[in-house]
């Protein structure tokens, strides 16, 4: 039985993908860090984002039986687990206070779970997408 996505989980998760990486932009451009720290952040960010967005596409493509090499779909993990892992050690070591990491920490898990439900829904909206 194929079931369309809902038009209000499309709008969550976009509004999760936007909220996250928006809210974690404003905090990194408002923050009193240096260029450099702020740099780091962006860049965690942005990687965070790929890795998640690749890991989602390569499992969804290995459940329909499309071919994804396991070198492929080892670095789609590795990418993601080592920008959570990047993202935890700059946190860690940073000066600011503890409200602003956790700020940045939860920020970042919207923004990678917002992405990850609007690559599902884009996969699921292409023709043949939800099987």
């Amino acid at each position: 039985m194929m079931q369309k996505t809902s038009n209000a989980f499309v709008a969550a998760s976009w509004i999760a993908l936007g909220s996250g990486t928006i809210g974690f932009l404003i905090g990194l451009f408002r923050a009193e860090m240096e260029l450099n720290e702020q740099g780091y952040y962006f860049t965690v960010l942005m990687f965070g984002l790929f890795g998640v967005i690749s890991l989602q596409k390569s499992v969804r493509d290995k459940l329909e039986g499309l071919p994804v090499t396991n070198i492929y779909y080892g670095i789609c993990w590795f990418a993601t687990i080592l920008s959570i892992c990047l993202l935890i050690v700059g946190l860690w070591n940073a000066t600011i206070l503890p409200s602003e990491k956790g700020f940045y920490a939860f920020a970042f898990l919207l923004a990678l779970f917002g992405a990850i439900a609007v690559q599902k829904n884009t996969r699921d909206s292409l023709p043949g997408g939800n099987q």
